[in-house]
Formats: structure tokens, C-alpha cells, sequence
């Protein structure tokens, strides 16, 4: 029965992670309702290497392109303006931030934080902010004129998807759009900066529990673990292409509506002790 939870819990993280609606407040959820404790930050994190490898194969040309651009721009046969190696530094330096807090902040992350009343707080508060940010953001700055000052900022922003129910996307997506950069490029960077953060918590729990041995935290083993990242990955490949299409020519409020009502009813599974926070 494991291995069908897991797998379930794959898709749903494949299905969530790209979205503003916060993955790790899905898996925790969708956790507790079909019966499982907590699934855990660790087996969070390690599923969460299956859709940053999405990432990693739906932008393969332009991540490749940036980096051949960054090390050219370093080794000086490249200008640094270039906006390829300046987009190499930007991810770089938004980076920085969210290293700085998991470091300092991860017991709070792997523990404290993860209840049900703040998921359920953070879905709604966060869905509303979006929604301001997207309806009074100008929409008028692509990708190639981030800055570092916004990097920065994205950085920051990134760092509040540590807590679960901000999401990751949503949060640094609705710092771009409050910048005024448009919709699409707002996701696009995001999804440029997640990557080393994902990669980096992913690889670190793995690195806890076959280097350290502080063994498998939660229901799952490393095999049930494996077939969730495999499914995330499977199903985070094509919610990229399609989220990318939708908010070109749409707005987040579907987005918006659906984090309050699912903050909304897991206020009321709490209330009437359906769930455990």
C-alpha cells in the first residue's frame, strides 16, 4: 500500500510544485487525509529533485547557453553585461538568501513549522497577497532587465516558501509581479532560481540519510521515495509547458480562489478534529 501512496503523492507533487498553491502544503494535506502521518520535510525535499529535474530537462538549452555564457564571462571572453552571464550571476545571488536561512532555520523547517493551522494561515494570507500583486503589478518588464537589487528581493521572497503554504512559484513569482515584471517572466525566473535550492535541500537529505545515517524520517523508505521523484518528474515536465501557455494570456486568480478555499476547509477538518494539525 506504500508504494501507492507514494506514487499518489508523487503525482500530486508533480501537479503542485509549478503552481502558486505550494506543494508542501499539498503533500502534507493530502497526507493526512489518506491516512499517513506527516510525509515528511525529507521526503518533500527528495521528491521535490524529481520536478527540479523537469526544470532541469524543459530549460536543458537554456541553462546550458547560461552557463557556457557565465564561464566565458569569467574567464573574460565574454562581457560581463552579457545577458546570459548576467542572468548566470542573478541566479547566483538570489540564491544566496534561501541558503542562508535553511542553514540557520532548518529545524524550525523540518519541525515547528510544519502544522496544519500555519499551512492553512499561510494558503490564504499568501493567496491574497498574489492577488494584489497580480492585479497592481504593471506587467511590463521582461526577464532581461532583472537586476540585481531584484534578484535580491526574488531571493528573499524565495525564502519564504520555507514555510509551507507560501509555495515556492507564489512567492517569488508575486515579488516579480509587485516589481512590475510580466507574468510569464516572473514564473520563468522563478523556475531559474529554484533550481539550486531544490537541488541542494534534495541532495542534502539524501546525503543525511545514506552518508550520515540518520535513516529514512516518515512512512516512507528510500524505494517509495525513489517512484514518487520518478512520478513528480514524469508529471512536472508537462504542468511546466502548460503553466508557462496558461498565464501568458491569463491572470493567477484561479490560483487565488483555490488556495482560500483549500485554507478555508482545512480550517474546518481542523475544527471538526477530521485531521490533526
Amino acid at each position: 500500500m506504500n508504494w501507492l501512496e507514494a506514487a499518489f503523492l508523487g503525482l500530486v507533487q508533480g501537479l503542485t510544485e509549478f503552481l502558486p498553491i505550494s506543494s508542501s502544503a499539498h503533500l502534507f494535506i493530502v497526507g493526512k487525509l489518506i491516512g499517513l502521518e506527516d510525509p515528511g520535510a525529507g521526503f518533500t525535499a527528495v521528491s521535490q529533485l524529481g520536478t527540479e529535474a523537469a526544470v532541469v530537462v524543459f530549460f536543458w538549452r537554456d541553462i546550458v547557453r547560461i552557463v557556457k555564457h557565465w564561464w566565458l564571462s569569467i574567464i573574460g571572453k565574454l562581457p560581463r553585461n552579457d545577458p546570459d552571464a548576467r542572468m548566470g550571476w542573478l541566479v547566483i545571488v538570489g540564491s544566496i538568501p534561501i541558503i542562508v536561512i535553511g542553514i540557520f532555520f532548518q529545524n524550525a523547517i523540518e519541525g515547528s513549522l510544519r502544522n496544519l493551522w500555519i499551512v492553512a494561515t499561510t494558503l490564504i494570507v499568501f493567496g491574497v497577497i498574489l492577488a494584489i500583486a497580480d492585479a497592481v503589478g504593471k506587467h511590463q518588464r521582461s526577464i532581461d532587465q532583472l537586476t540585481v537589487k531584484h534578484g535580491i528581493i526574488y531571493g528573499l521572497a524565495q525564502c519564504l516558501a520555507l514555510i509551507p503554504g507560501v509555495s515556492r512559484s507564489g512567492g517569488t513569482i508575486t515579488a516579480g509581479l509587485l516589481m512590475g515584471y510580466t507574468r510569464e517572466a516572473a514564473a520563468r525566473y522563478s523556475f531559474l532560481l529554484a533550481i539550486p535550492a531544490v537541488l541542494g535541500s534534495g541532495f542534502y537529505e539524501l546525503f543525511k540519510v545514506y552518508v550520515k545515517h540518520d535513516g529514512v524520517q516518515g512512512p516512507f523508505g528510500f524505494g517509495e521515495t525513489a517512484l514518487a521523484t520518478v512520478v513528480a518528474f514524469v508529471v512536472g515536465y508537462f504542468i511546466i509547458g502548460w503553466f508557462l501557455k496558461f498565464i501568458s494570456t491569463n491572470s493567477y486568480r484561479i490560483f487565488v480562489w483555490y488556495r482560500i478555499a483549500l485554507g478555508l476547509l482545512v480550517f474546518v477538518l481542523l475544527g471538526f478534529s477530521v485531521i490533526s494539525a
